[in-house]
């Protein structure tokens, strides 16, 4: 099970990508003598990438007992590990003996966090 990431933060990722494209190809063409200009084209293929790996991997997977969070560096914890769970201003603090997984739930779809309740639930711990 995928939970999602909201299609607003993609749509920004996408919008700015595509801005700083833009911004980056007519500097060059105008003026590729100046070398910060190539940083337009930078950040327009970086917001770009944000977008194309948000948008593949999602925010979280959950599968075969295992929430990972996906990141360049994915985070990964055993459901049956989970010890306790924070809840702290929207987010989710998830914790086993040797580490902690926080979850913000502002970069989540709504459908997707009822399905990620519906999983912290079944685990039938105290949350905090």
């Amino acid at each position: 099970m995928k939970i999602r990431f909201t299609k607003k933060r993609l749509k920004y990722y996408l919008i700015f990508g595509i801005l700083w494209l833009v911004l980056g190809t007519t500097a060059i063409i105008f003026d590729s003598n100046n070398i910060f200009n190539y940083g337009y084209l930078i950040m327009g293929i970086l917001f770009l990438g944000t977008y194309l790996f948000e948008n593949n991997k999602q925010y979280l997977t959950i599968e075969n007992g295992v929430i990972s969070k996906n990141n360049l560096i994915p985070k990964k914890i055993n459901l049956n590990e989970i010890k306790r769970i924070n809840k702290f201003a929207g987010d989710y603090i998830l914790k086993t003996d040797s580490s902690e997984l926080k979850i913000n739930t502002e970069f989540i779809e709504k459908k997707s966090l009822a399905e990620l309740n519906t999983v912290l639930e079944k685990l039938n711990l105290e949350t905090k």
